[in-house]
């Protein structure tokens, strides 16, 4: 018997469509939502995900929020739903100092506690994997995806 399980990470840009007056750089944007996870794949099909974050990227400068999870969800589920400036957490500009952000650390403004921060306090973004463009050597099989082995003969990449 032959089984294939993998664990990956995930982004998925989320439906949604919401013109504002961006507060980071005072001129017109669009809240561009996407979420973050981890999932479990089975033979290359994804069956759970958990680790779920969702993110607002401003149109117009790229600002980047963490948006609050219910509100996420309720996105994600496809509700019609009206994002508040409360709902928005910065994550890139935060300050180094945590007195400015009212939070006794910078990262516990996205996430609470045991997040990453770098140097200058501010919160390391989850990124998307970068994609790399692999090429079986045995059977010439071509993908982006992080496998290690190849999904058609098995051979290690």
């Amino acid at each position: 018997m032959f089984l294939m399980i993998g664990i990956t990470n995930g982004q998925k840009d989320l439906d949604y469509d919401q013109t504002v007056i961006c507060s980071a750089c005072g001129r017109y944007g669009h809240y561009q939502v996407f979420m973050t996870f981890t999932q479990l794949l089975l033979f290359f099909i994804p069956v759970f995900r958990w680790n779920r974050q969702y993110f607002v990227r401003m149109s117009c400068c790229d600002t980047l929020y963490s948006l609050d999870p219910e509100v996420g969800a309720r996105i994600a589920r496809g509700e019609d739903v009206s994002i508040q400036p409360g709902d928005l957490y910065p994550v890139n500009g935060i300050s180094g100092n945590p007195s400015q952000n009212g939070y006794s650390s910078p990262a516990e403004n996205v996430y609470g506690t045991n997040v990453p921060v770098n140097q200058t306090g501010v919160i390391d973004v989850p990124k998307a994997p970068a994609k790399m463009h692999k090429r079986c050597v045995i059977c010439g099989y071509e993908t982006e995806e992080p496998f290690e082995y190849c999904p058609m003969c098995g051979q290690r990449f």
